[in-house]
């Protein structure tokens, strides 16, 4: 499985510990997302930034899509077919995008892909959701399962 965390929140007068976390993430900015393999390390780091992300499981349509629409390469360039199958063991964004989710490939395995994905803010008049409430309270902070896809949709 893998999971997609997205920044919420700044890091502005948060203790340097939580700060050096999201820069080991590469979350450096609000509305960045990055693609995650779901483990204990990663899972420690999210509890120790929960109150500053959001993240959830991811399925392989929701990764293609991500790749397709906000994935860069070196240079911002966009990511096609091709560049996979130039840069990648891969021939499609949809084969690495299924490689991706299950867990077998990561988004390292292709070099000149950004790691970092840029997003919009939330469209839509939900917005956010309050980002000092945790999503169980109708907030936009912490662990969201698969609504996380939903989220992504909106922010592309």
């Amino acid at each position: 499985m893998t999971w997609l965390v997205i920044r919420v929140r700044s890091d502005r007068t948060v203790e340097r510990k939580i700060r050096e976390t999201m820069e080991h993430l590469n979350l450096t900015r609000v509305n960045h997302a990055v693609l995650i393999p779901e483990s204990e390390t990663y899972a420690g780091m999210l509890q120790k930034v929960k109150d500053f992300v959001t993240w959830g499981e991811v399925s392989a349509d929701a990764i293609a899509g991500l790749i397709r629409d906000r994935g860069r390469l070196v240079g911002d360039k966009p990511v096609t077919d091709a560049a996979v199958k130039e840069f990648s063991d891969y021939k499609t964004i949809d084969a690495f995008a299924k490689a991706i989710a299950s867990g077998d490939a990561t988004v390292k395995d292709m070099e000149t892909l950004k790691r970092v994905f840029r997003l919009h803010p939330p469209r839509g008049n939900k917005g956010w959701g309050g980002v000092k409430r945790h999503f169980t309270v109708g907030g936009a902070l912490g662990f969201r399962g698969e609504a996380i896809e939903e989220l992504a949709a909106r922010m592309m």
